[in-house]
């Protein structure tokens, strides 16, 4: 009988990478032995978790509900792992982090002088980029990335949701009027980020899957999110766009949430990625461990926040 765990976390890798291929490199097997473990878990199961081509696999809506369970079992077998580890590791030298701007100096920045604290021979070298990284190439031992882009060189873990709401200010709302479909944004000025599959420039992606597209235009793309929210908040078109950067001004009524009549589409959420090797350094595991403690489920950003469902 094969391992579950080993299966569970092959299940897991495939996901991540698209392909049990992938799986099978990061977990080091072969791409048979992968394709058993993931016909293991669904015989076991009786259910199918993933539909298969030869180029990738999506997940069934039984093997997305079932990934959610997996990675909260991997994720506790990887604090036992880590915290046994603790006591014998040191966690100290440099550690070389690469972080989304926005993201990075909201929730990542303000964290790091308690890090500081429960390390004191720890050093950490923060990059901030928007644009995706080569970490071998160029040294970064984790990449924090807003909805992961699996690939096989790199392990993920992920350490929080990461949600999509459309708003506006209330003064654009009152000019312009409210909309109430998603079909009706093509006929609002809407401020487009240009570094997201899902937001890509002049088309907007709803529901889960993403499948439904919106043409949009406007007067205002950007490739930093925060430039996006100030001209949302001066009333100058309707914004697409994370919960951390939204929260805030939701909560104090500067921007307003619409529900549109398909809900907004869902992507894999905050992942920390490192180089695919067999064990991290405890250094990489002290910094995964401690923002995924930190920022929580729900993580602080999406607190009081109401999201619509699909």
């Amino acid at each position: 009988m094969l391992d579950r765990l080993t299966s569970m976390e092959v299940f897991a890798q495939a996901v991540r990478c698209g392909s049990l291929s992938g799986a099978a490199r990061v977990v080091g097997i072969s791409p048979t032995m992968a394709t058993k473990h993931v016909n293991a878990l669904e015989d076991r199961l009786g259910v199918k978790l993933v539909h298969r081509t030869t180029r990738q696999i999506t997940l069934t809506d039984a093997g997305r509900r079932y990934l959610d369970s997996v990675e909260k079992v991997l994720a506790d077998l990887a604090r036992a792992d880590a915290s046994a580890a603790a006591e014998r590791d040191e966690v100290e030298g440099v550690l070389r982090v690469t972080v989304p701007v926005s993201f990075g100096i909201r929730e990542i920045a303000p964290l790091l002088p308690e890090l500081a604290d429960l390390y004191p021979r720890l050093t950490i070298d923060l990059g901030i980029s928007d644009a995706k990284v080569d970490m071998v190439a160029e040294g970064w031992d984790v990449a924090v990335r807003i909805g992961h882009n699996p690939d096989d060189t790199s392990v993920a873990r992920k350490l929080a949701p990461c949600r999509l709401l459309v708003a506006a200010a209330p003064s654009y709302l009152a000019a312009r009027g409210i909309p109430r479909t998603v079909a009706a944004l093509s006929e609002h000025e809407c401020l487009s980020y240009t570094l997201s599959s899902h937001l890509e420039r002049g088309r907007w992606r709803f529901g889960k899957d993403g499948r439904i597209t919106v043409p949009v235009s406007g007067r205002l793309r950007a490739g930093n999110g925060d430039i996006l929210v100030a001209a949302a908040l001066a009333g100058q078109g309707v914004i697409y766009q994370p919960s951390f950067l939204l929260g805030e001004h939701l909560r104090a009524g500067r921007l307003v949430a619409l529900r549109l009549d398909h809900p907004p589409a869902e992507i894999p959420g905050v992942y920390a990625a490192y180089p695919a090797t067999r064990r991290a350094p405890a250094k990489v595991r002290a910094f995964i461990e401690f923002m995924a403690t930190r920022f929580g489920s729900p993580p602080p950003w999406d607190r009081d926040l109401e999201f619509q469902k699909s």
